[in-house]
């Protein structure tokens, strides 16, 4: 499943001039990833965890194509993590954000867990972090995690 949609992402990714379009994508993202994080530490804050969810996912889709979004989300191997994500964020909306939260993290766990080993690479590479990460425990457990690599 993961080589599936490394191909799907691979096309775009080879070619991955950075045009405006994906530029906004990104920072989208980053916001996304920031203002959850604003509300996990302000306490579940509801509204900056709805914000952070939105952000990040208009992110995701600026990046790597509507298209491309839709068929990873929709993919039938990827049904349970959109399905959970999407429930967990309606939960979130309703006012439960730490019920919420949870499911989403499943969802989301779910969906991308096929980028953990392509992001244990490229964590490696990193002049610091890449030192800190090739000490003999911590390169124990990437390893242990790193199974197949989605080429991208």
């Amino acid at each position: 499943e993961a080589r599936v949609l490394g191909h799907l992402i691979a096309g775009k990714m080879l070619s991955f001039e950075m045009n405006d379009r994906k530029k906004i994508g990104l920072g989208l993202t980053g916001f996304g990833v920031f203002f959850s994080f604003l509300g996990v530490i302000f306490f579940f804050d509801k509204g900056l965890l709805a914000m952070g969810n939105i952000l990040f996912v208009s992110g995701v889709s600026l990046t790597i194509g509507l298209k491309s979004t839709m068929q990873f989300f929709m993919k039938r191997s990827n049904f349970k993590g959109t399905i959970s994500f999407g429930i967990g964020f309606f939960i979130l909306i309703l006012g439960w954000p730490i019920l919420g939260m949870i499911i989403e993290a499943y969802g989301f766990i779910v969906l991308f867990s096929g980028f953990w080993p392509t992001i244990a690479v490229f964590l490696q590479k990193i002049p610091v972090l890449g030192w800190v990460i090739q000490q003999p425990y911590i390169r124990s457990f990437f390893d242990r995690y790193r199974g197949k690599r989605v080429p991208v």
